[in-house]
């Protein structure tokens, strides 16, 4: 959209908290959208290391509740070592909560293949 903010829900406060099992996991985020002509999909961005706790919006252009069940946000842990792990998010169920968070127990890789 060429409106950035142009709705009230674009910038509507949350409270963020994500943690890991080892901490200093990177997390990143990416909207998933059910509505691309109101609500574009992005790509993935780098927040920061685990424990994360702030207040921050969502910053999501073209966000409005009544499209907000159709948005999804894609959260995604990642540490050398362990298996990625990703949890979606519902964005009218967050917006309803005033928060979105989660905890990933992260599992070591293989690094031997069984024959």
């Amino acid at each position: 959209r060429d409106n950035p903010g142009a709705t009230s829900m674009e910038k509507t406060v949350l409270r963020w908290f994500f943690d890991s099992a080892p901490r200093g996991s990177r997390v990143f985020w990416r909207v998933v959208s059910g509505v691309p002509d109101e609500v574009k999909n992005t790509n993935e961005t780098y927040l920061t290391t685990t424990p994360l706790e702030e207040t921050r919006s969502f910053n999501i252009q073209g966000l409005t509740y009544n499209n907000s069940r159709d948005v999804t946000v894609e959260i995604k842990v990642s540490k050398r070592g362990y298996e990625d792990q990703v949890k979606r998010y519902n964005v009218r169920q967050a917006l309803d909560q005033q928060e979105i968070s989660g905890f990933f127990e992260l599992v070591p890789k293989e690094t031997e293949k069984e024959e």
